[in-house]
């Protein structure tokens, strides 16, 4: 579009000037008739390439913006998983230490309620993410 412009503006100079020329044997009312003809010609294809050239900012603004929030979507979607499984990482990594004062590690359910809390902590997570319409 850029290209079609430049290309087109020289002219309505070059028509302009020779409009202004005096009368002579090549320069006669019809040639100047003609040469306003073609600078109205001229000067609506300047109009018709800047809409054109608007039209295609426009497209383009609004295919980023559509890009935009697909990467919107995305970053929610990991940013919702990630917030579930760091307290979960968490849990697993205290857990996952090897001292030998944990009381809970020689437990008979020990397991089994460490794993029901991680579930209980997930799942309330999820239903807040829910409740607040982010998921």
């Amino acid at each position: 579009m850029l290209y079609f412009r430049r290309s087109i503006s020289p002219l309505k100079e070059i028509i302009n000037k020779l409009q202004k020329e005096e009368e002579t044997q090549i320069m006669n009312e019809s040639t100047n008739i003609y040469l306003k003809d073609l600078f109205d010609h001229v000067v609506q294809v300047n109009d018709t390439i800047d809409t054109y050239r608007e039209m295609l900012s426009s497209f383009i603004d609004f295919y980023m913006m559509l890009n935009s929030n697909a990467m919107n979507e995305v970053v929610k979607t990991l940013t919702i998983i990630s917030t579930i499984f760091i307290p979960l990482t968490f849990v697993v990594g205290v857990y996952g230490m090897n001292f030998e004062n944990m009381p809970e590690i020689r437990w008979k359910y020990g397991y089994f309620v460490v794993l029901g809390f991680m579930v209980v902590l997930a799942v309330t997570m999820l239903s807040c993410f829910k409740r607040k319409k982010w998921f």
